[in-house]
């Protein structure tokens, strides 16, 4: 059997005793590695730098810095780290800066174990990961029209919905028997007509929108 995948860690929160906590829990599981830890934002884009983690685990709120500022400046730099926010804050004021800053996914803090090591696997492979409540936020909080009211083509449909069940590009090319080109080409399509900038905006506009669901 070929060994799973290893996804390595970086770890950014100003409580020691939730560092030490998800040290722990990632590193009594099997395709984990911790690489570093960090107390800040600022520290954080540092030691990402150092460490090229596959996976930054991003407090948002912490006095050294915010993590939505690092988000923010990772984004800048290109780093190839996937930020998955953990949080205890899901206000629309903490969940649309950390989305639109570049953040693949964002949890609470009280999400079971299971499902933050699957969140942190669909991140690895950069599928967008929202807690049921921050999913709920975003539906609200995008509100606004697209310009002009194109419809989606049934094509573009198939791809959005594809794409709120957390399915990469390359997953819905094979599904759907088409490029990954192509699929790109859709979601450049599909995110003018909903007037989103990307992947969580769009999957939260259709559904405010009555697209899905």
């Amino acid at each position: 059997m070929t060994a799973e995948p290893l996804i390595t860690l970086l770890i950014v929160d100003d409580h020691p005793v939730v560092r030490d906590g998800l040290r722990g829990m990632f590193e009594s599981a099997p395709g984990f590695r911790v690489l570093g830890e960090a107390a800040s934002g600022p520290e954080g884009v540092v030691r990402a730098a150092e460490l090229d983690p596959d996976v930054i685990l991003m407090d948002l709120r912490m006095p050294g810095g915010s993590g939505v500022a690092a988000i923010r400046e990772l984004t800048r730099r290109g780093a190839r780290a996937k930020v998955l926010v953990l949080t205890t804050y899901d206000t629309d004021s903490d969940t649309l800066p950390a989305i639109e800053a570049g953040a693949t996914g964002y949890l609470l803090k009280d999400a079971p174990r299971d499902e933050l090591f699957t969140a942190v696997r669909a991140a690895a492979e950069g599928r967008t990961v929202l807690s049921p409540a921050v999913a709920s936020r975003l539906v609200r909080a995008v509100r606004a029209p697209a310009p002009g009211n194109e419809p989606l083509s049934a094509r573009e449909r198939e791809v959005l919905a594809l794409v709120a069940r957390g399915t990469s590009n390359r997953e819905i090319a094979r599904e759907l028997f088409i490029s990954e080109a192509t699929v790109k080409t859709h979601l450049t399509h599909l995110y003018a007509k909903l007037g989103a900038k990307d992947r969580a905006a769009a999957v939260a506009a259709a559904y405010d929108r009555g697209i899905l669901g």
